[in-house]
């Protein structure tokens, strides 16, 4: 196969098969714009191909060895996708800018170490990138401020040592941000715009060394009105034209994992309406702040593993389709907010492990879930726990909270889970994922998330 057609094939897609065994370690095909070897068992070292081409995609083999700086000739590629192998070494400084039209590059799950590439110019066209699980080490670049078209970063599982990029929040189109699993740590400072992330809406900064809050300071208000059609999801088209004539359009679906319940659960598709923050397992201390229940298109809500303390907030009743609450491993107190019985889209309801006191309300879905997520709570009583409440009584019925005539109906996300399923509980209902919404008021979300941990953290 490899001798044929050497002037003329300009598109190969073997992909999805099961071809094994070593590639050429040049592509002979000249005039080839478009290689897809993705999904099979190709090994040895990754294949160079010719400077036309512009979609390399060999994700999902068992490529080794290090990225040839000869890859950076390729001055017109729109789509580089080498996850999934074994590639290894440090990064070649060019793929920053080595191409000004690339759109997407994938390098993730594979073993680069090092730091990124520290050259982004303010010509790049990039819209995702994702370096995660890889042993990549240091500072961000700045120069990724440069990359306004970008919509998705993920930097997760990696071993990054840096304070919180809140420069990226001028970035007009970031919408994922996935930083899990690294070193980043310190304060999260304050901008110098007078718009912080305008598009995000998931946030990931679990796992990392986040400390203490920061004094009393108003957040302003700065997401714009935004419309969403709420039965798409979350992509990135890269369009390009073979030989001048056949148009390709290749679309990469967003995808995150996100921790539930203390299992890793990877979503392949996130639908447009979708906004969860993860900033569990960091050192934040101070309260959950009240205006965290303004954020009423959350779906996900993860702020366990902590050293939050007071009380947990009325106005988180008012997250009406919050599908996952966690605020467990914390130092929290006093009682559960009977607003909390309106969240009657909870698949994932976890307050373990803090200093809560008195009835569990009952009569609702609160008390559905297994009594895993309410142990360690010795003042707690009431069903689902077997300590009885004696003569306090329980709660029976949810306070009023203001209905909100804009949310759509529930549709539950495409997810697969990393881990099994033991352990959940019987409150977990698997598959009821991140409800559906058309978001057309003022958004008021992730500016406030970042404002909040601006609040929770700060230098001892």
């Amino acid at each position: 196969m490899w001798n044929l057609s050497k002037e003329t094939l300009i598109f190969l897609d073997i992909s999805a098969n099961f071809f094994s065994g070593e590639l050429p370690t040049v592509i002979p095909w000249v005039k080839l714009q478009c290689l897809r070897l993705s999904f099979n068992s190709f090994h040895g070292r990754l294949p160079i191909p010719p400077p036309s081409l512009l979609e390399y995609g060999v994700t999902n083999n068992n490529f080794t060895g290090e990225i040839s700086p000869l890859l950076c000739n390729m001055s017109s590629l729109r789509y580089l996708d080498l996850s999934k192998n074994n590639l290894s070494g440090m990064l070649p400084q060019c793929l920053g800018n080595f191409s000004d039209g690339l759109i997407l590059l994938l390098l993730g799950s594979n073993s680069f170490h090092g730091m990124m590439p520290q050259s982004y110019n303010n010509r790049s066209d990039l819209r995702m990138i994702d370096v995660s699980h890889n042993q990549l080490q240091g500072q961000l670049p700045r120069s990724l401020a440069n990359c306004v078209r970008l919509e998705y970063l993920v930097l997760s599982d990696n071993q990054f040592s840096d304070v919180f990029p809140i420069w990226l929040g001028t970035l007009p189109e970031l919408k994922l941000l996935a930083m899990r699993h690294n070193r980043f740590n310190s304060v999260i400072g304050q901008s110098r715009t007078n718009v912080d992330f305008p598009k995000l809406r998931i946030l990931d900064l679990s796992f990392n060394n986040f400390t203490r809050g920061h004094s009393q300071s108003e957040i302003p208000h700065l997401f714009p009105d935004i419309t969403v059609n709420k039965s798409t999801y979350m992509s990135i088209d890269v369009v390009y034209r073979v030989n001048g004539a056949y148009v390709v359009n290749q679309s990469v679906a967003y995808s995150i994992t996100l921790a539930i319940k203390g299992l890793e659960l990877y979503y392949s598709k996130i639908q447009e309406g979708f906004a969860a923050i993860d900033i569990s397992s960091n050192k934040f201390e101070g309260k959950i702040p009240e205006f965290i229940g303004d954020l009423k298109e959350l779906r996900s809500l993860n702020i366990s593993s902590n050293i939050l303390t007071g009380s947990i907030p009325s106005s988180l009743g008012n997250l009406r389709n919050l599908e996952s609450l966690d605020v467990s491993k914390n130092k929290l107190s006093g009682q559960i907010p009977q607003q909390l019985m309106q969240l009657t889209f909870l698949g994932n309801f976890d307050v373990s492990h803090n200093n809560l006191t008195g009835p569990i309300p009952q009569g609702t879905q609160l008390t559905s879930f297994n009594s895993t997520s309410y142990e360690g709570n010795p003042g707690l009583c009431g069903d689902p726990l077997p300590k009885q409440c004696g003569n306090q009584e329980a709660p029976q019925s949810p306070l009023s909270i203001e209905e909100d005539s804009d949310l759509g109906s529930t549709q539950t996300l495409e997810f697969d889970l990393r881990f099994g399923l033991a352990g959940i509980g019987s409150g977990f209902v698997v598959g009821v994922v991140l409800a559906d919404v058309v978001i057309t008021k003022r958004q008021e979300l992730f500016l406030k998330i970042v404002g909040m941990v601006r609040l929770m953290i700060w230098k001892r």
